[in-house]
């Protein structure tokens, strides 16, 4: 299987939250992501992560 490179930007708190969300799981940040990428449920949180933000800034 191919592998593809996924580069992030992220404001410093940000970075910080996930830090230590990946910590209390006692993993790195990289894992921390991909794990949260890959769970069941990723793509209707992130749809809803998505229309609360339209909702949040108006459509563009």
């Amino acid at each position: 299987m191919a592998s593809t490179v996924l580069s992030l930007r992220m404001d410093g708190e940000l970075l910080d939250r996930v830090r230590q969300h990946a910590a209390r799981s006692g993993m790195s940040v990289q894992d921390y992501v991909v794990r949260t990428l890959i769970r069941e449920d990723f793509d209707q949180r992130f749809e809803a992560a998505v229309d609360e933000t339209e909702r949040f800034y108006g459509l563009t």
